[in-house]
């Protein structure tokens, strides 16, 4: 897999009907999650930052798509495609983002700070690259117990900046660490382009001083993620090898919020360019054309993400703030 360039998914996978509605379904859901996120950040229901994932859809989805359910991910600030992806309650979820007490962490975490323990999902984190050594020693954990299980850490083109990064992937390749690096490539750090501030964009080449493998993919093609990034954890799992992966990506909107077009740095020509690459509308086509999802069926896809992200704000406005008592607890073990 060394040194490989951009790859695509050929016919469907070999996926199954209902296992390639689900990749569908999936996607759907998160981008009407993140869609109804912004209505209730602008109403003033959720505070802080808000960073959304509308448009990577396809990289979270597809790569989580390929673990068993004892596997790890982390992630970084953009993380909520990534929990739901991995399962958590979409409820529970946006209780978090709303500061309440059924929240995924209790309502003290909030949109940068995401975490399933159940599921697995080990959170997002709000440092540009910070998560990147804790990923790593999630690795060395499974390694060193003698276990199978394997690490999805995901990150921006940003956190590949970080010298921590490169500490990072230098001792997953020393001992051998059953964990999959993913670079979600959106151009944009911040409000910097790539090209402004890196000497060579092959980013998926960066492991290669260390011995690591690496492979770039179209991360806007869910199939392509899911056989690339299949193809790393079947070898990580098998082999205690670690990979960079490199997926192609680009967010519709802004950094956060704060920045909700990001006009500032990008023009609106070249928003709209990318917005006819839709992953999910190009995987609904991909499957109608090939006779696996008629109208109807996407139809009660739509009424049914629908729903539960109504269902998701519901949970979260029904959900109490957390009692002052709890400033204390969760912030020391005995």
């Amino acid at each position: 897999m060394n040194g490989k360039g951009k790859k695509g998914a050929g016919g469907l996978g070999g996926l199954e009907k209902k296992e390639l509605h689900d990749l569908l379904r999936s996607m759907l859901l998160i981008r009407r999650f993140e869609e109804k996120a912004a209505e209730m950040y602008a109403l003033g229901k959720i505070g802080g930052f808000l960073h959304l994932y509308i448009g990577q859809e396809a990289v979270g989805v597809g790569a989580v798509s390929t673990l068993r359910p004892d596997d790890y991910v982390i992630s970084t600030y953009r993380e909520h495609g990534h929990c739901l992806a991995k399962g958590s309650h979409p409820g529970r979820a946006m209780a978090e983002l709303f500061g309440r007490a059924d929240g995924l962490c209790k309502g003290k975490g909030g949109s940068m700070h995401l975490i399933d323990r159940e599921r697995n999902f080990l959170g997002g984190h709000a440092i540009v690259g910070g998560h990147v050594p804790i990923g790593t020693g999630a690795a060395f954990a499974i390694a060193y117990q003698g276990g199978d299980q394997v690490v999805l850490c995901f990150f921006g083109e940003g956190g590949m900046q970080q010298g921590v990064f490169y500490e990072s992937i230098n001792m997953a390749s020393l001992w051998k660490l059953p964990i999959i690096y993913i670079c979600e490539n959106n151009r944009y750090a911040m409000g910097t382009a790539l090209t402004r501030t890196t000497v060579g964009t092959e980013l998926y080449r960066r492991g290669e001083p260390f011995g690591m493998d690496g492979e770039a993919v179209d991360g806007m093609d869910v199939l392509a993620v899911r056989e690339v990034v299949g193809r790393a954890v079947e070898r990580a799992r098998r082999e205690k090898a670690p990979a960079l992966i490199e997926a192609k990506t680009y967010r519709f909107r802004g950094h956060s919020m704060r920045d909700p077009a990001g006009a500032i740095y990008r023009t609106k020509a070249e928003v709209e360019e990318e917005r006819k690459r839709d992953p999910i509308a190009l995987f609904q086509r991909r499957l109608q054309e090939a006779g696996q999802l008629g109208e109807a069926e996407w139809k009660a896809m739509e009424r049914e993400a629908a729903q539960a992200v109504e269902e998701a704000v519901a949970f979260a406005e029904a959900s109490p703030p957390p009692p002052v008592e709890w400033l204390l607890t969760d912030v020391y073990v005995d």
